[in-house]
This record gives structure tokens, C-alpha cells and sequence, in this order.
């Protein structure tokens, strides 16, 4: 027992660990507010705890061998296999096809399939980092990363799809790749939308677009939620309204308040100097995750963590960006701290490979990392 108990006291990072513990305790002390019968926080409580052990326990594995290849290959073809099963035997919620229904409890593949994307990239680049500025690893890297997207988007899970997206764009930008190459694409993407805006898009397909972009321009339908978010998290101000008292939450005014918009009742509850030490934490938490790739013993481990941490704050931006308002509502959650099982695992499954690679971690100046990876 001894051993063990050593054995987890050298490998996890207790500096991220401690500051993920208040903000899962505010998602739990924001979801028992407003959740009457008390069903989801209890739920919650079983998911922290499971979510627990996984971090735990996978901090014992030794994940050298996710550097093989067919190993690789073979965890994302399973991952694609379980997003087209969806089509079949998936339940659909909220308008989308995404989730398996075990009766108690409910599960959704393209949490996990994020990870298996940041696996596969940093697989892929770490192989190829002295060549990487060829253009056909943008391509051939754009097409891993498009297979989990096209089965996302056709659910359809908007949100997740562009999570998929800004994982493989933002190891595009950390990998090397040459940036003008990748700009070159994204020049052709944006002619291509604009030729189809203008030549193929009907009028009532234009209005759909601007409203899904820009959803406080139809407050009385398609923005009425993100009206509501934003409403509440101005309300909150500087200190909060006092925890309970978040009268857009407490009235059913803002919806879906313990998942999707569960930032916008935590400020309206807390105020601004709570939405800081929010940030502040989510800032101890990505610092960690880049010390920790800092000190990756291969570009694989590098790799990882920082495809992780570009994952936690495309999560970040985007759900709070929809919460007041300035980015569409797409049922992205936040990190660690929204309702929902599967999103939970995923994140402190990613965390557990994370420790587990810190028993074999390197001592490297942060100058090496930087010239082979950031370009300077």
C-alpha cells in the first residue's frame, strides 16, 4: 500500500491537480443551486468519482507504446467504428444522433474520439518533424483529423466537429508546418465559401447562417438562449448575486444551465472577481499541462500535451464566447465543470496519459522545445 501511495505522489503534477479541485467544486456547488430533486448532482458526485480513478489509475501506465504505429492505427479506426455504429444503434437528443443509451447512464463517442485526434496527430508529426514543412503532411494530417469530423458534423454535432477542427489546426501551428502553405489553404477556403455565398447560397439559407453566427439578431427564436446567457452573466457584476440567488437560473429564464451554460449561471452567482479566479485556475491548469510537454521525453509526449491543452481551451473559448453572446451556441461544454459523464472521462483520461508519461519525463531546456516546435 506504501508503495503505491508513493507511487502516485511522484507521478501526479499536485499543482494541477489541486487547481482542478475548485473548479469541479464549482460546477457541483453551481449545478446544486438551481437542480431541484438534486438527480443530476448526485449523478455528477458518480462521474467526479469514476473520472477520478481513471486519472489515477492511468498514471501507472507506462504509454510508450502508443508510439507504435499500427497501435495507433488501430485505436482510431475502433474510435471511427464507434462514431458510425451511432448511425445505427445511437439515441438521438437534442436533434442529434451522438449518444449511446445503456438505460442508467449515456454515452457520447465523440468525447473520447477528441482524444484519439490529438493521439494520431501527435503520432503523426512527431515521425515527421525534420520533413514537416512539406505540404503534403497538411494534407495527409487535415484528412486524419477530417474522418472523425464528417462523421461528428453529420449527426449532427456542430460543436464537437469544430472542437476536431481547432485541435488539428492548432498542432498544425505548434508542429512546424510552414505557415504558408497552411495559409494558402485557408485563402482557398474562404474564396470557396465566398464564391458560394454568392453564387449558389438562397436567401433563407444566407439568413440561417448570419443567425446561426450571430445569434443575438433573433432574440425571440434561434437567440432567445444565448440572449438569456448573456443577460445573466451581465447581472452578476462585480461580486455576484450570492450563491442560490442567480434569479435567471432560479426562474428557468436561462436554459440548460447545467451543461451548456453553466458559466453564464457561475457568473451571475459569483460576479466578475469569481469568473477571475474561474480563469485564473484554467490558467494554473494549461500552465501545467505545458511544463509537463516542456519535459516530454519524445516530440510524441510534447505533442500530447500540448494537442491537450489546445483542446481544453478550444472548449473554453468557444463556450464561453457563446455564453456572452459572441460566438454561436453549439452545446460545447466547459472543461471539468459542466453535467455529463462522457466529457468528464475524456478530460481526465487525457490528464491520466498526461501523468502516466511524466514517469519517464526528460530534462530539456525550454530553448529546445521552442527552436523545434514554435520556430523561433
Amino acid at each position: 500500500m506504501t508503495t503505491i501511495l508513493r507511487g502516485i505522489y511522484q507521478r501526479i503534477d499536485w499543482v494541477l491537480f489541486f487547481a482542478l479541485i475548485p473548479i469541479v467544486v464549482a460546477g457541483l456547488v453551481t449545478m446544486d443551486s438551481f437542480v431541484g430533486d438534486k438527480g443530476l448532482f448526485d449523478k455528477q458526485i458518480i462521474w467526479i468519482a469514476v473520472s477520478l480513478s481513471v486519472f489515477f489509475t492511468l498514471s501507472f501506465f507506462d504509454f510508450r507504446f502508443l508510439r507504435k504505429t499500427n497501435v495507433i492505427i488501430a485505436i482510431f479506426l475502433f474510435g471511427a467504428g464507434v462514431l458510425v455504429a451511432l448511425f445505427g444503434l445511437g439515441s438521438v437528443a437534442k436533434g442529434a444522433k451522438s449518444w449511446f443509451d445503456f438505460g442508467g447512464f449515456s454515452f457520447q463517442p465523440a468525447d473520447f474520439m477528441k482524444i484519439v485526434v490529438i493521439l494520431v496527430l501527435a503520432k503523426y508529426f512527431s515521425r515527421r518533424h525534420v520533413e514537416i514543412a512539406h505540404f503534403r503532411h497538411i494534407i495527409v494530417s487535415g484528412i486524419y483529423a477530417f474522418i472523425p469530423f464528417v462523421l461528428v458534423m453529420v449527426q449532427p454535432d456542430f460543436g464537437s466537429a469544430m472542437i476536431i477542427f481547432f485541435i488539428w489546426f492548432g498542432m498544425i501551428l505548434v508542429s512546424g508546418v510552414s505557415k504558408k502553405h497552411l495559409f494558402a489553404i485557408l485563402i482557398a477556403g474562404t474564396v470557396a465559401f465566398a464564391v458560394l455565398w454568392v453564387a449558389v447560397f438562397a436567401p433563407y439559407q444566407k439568413a440561417r447562417i448570419l443567425t446561426f453566427i450571430h445569434p443575438l439578431s433573433d432574440i425571440r427564436g434561434a437567440g432567445y438562449n444565448a440572449y438569456q446567457s448573456t443577460i445573466a452573466v451581465g447581472s452578476g457584476q462585480i461580486l455576484g448575486k450570492g450563491l442560490g440567488y442567480g434569479t435567471q437560473s432560479r426562474l428557468n429564464f436561462l436554459p440548460e444551465y447545467e451543461t451548456d451554460f453553466i458559466f453564464s449561471a457561475f457568473a451571475e452567482e459569483w460576479g466578475f472577481i469569481g469568473v477571475l479566479l474561474l480563469f485564473a485556475l484554467y490558467g494554473v491548469v494549461i500552465w501545467r499541462i505545458l511544463e509537463n510537454a516542456m519535459l516530454g521525453e519524445s516530440n510524441f509526449e510534447t505533442l500530447f500535451c500540448l494537442g491537450f491543452s489546445i483542446f481544453i481551451m478550444s472548449h473554453l473559448i468557444i463556450n464561453i464566447g457563446m455564453n456572452i453572446g459572441l460566438l454561436p451556441v453549439t452545446g460545447i461544454t466547459v472543461p471539468f465543470m459542466s453535467y455529463g459523464g462522457s466529457h468528464l472521462l475524456a478530460e481526465f483520461t487525457g490528464l491520466g496519459i498526461i501523468m502516466g508519461m511524466r514517469r519517464y519525463q526528460r530534462a530539456v531546456h525550454r530553448d529546445v522545445i521552442k527552436n523545434e516546435f514554435l520556430g523561433i
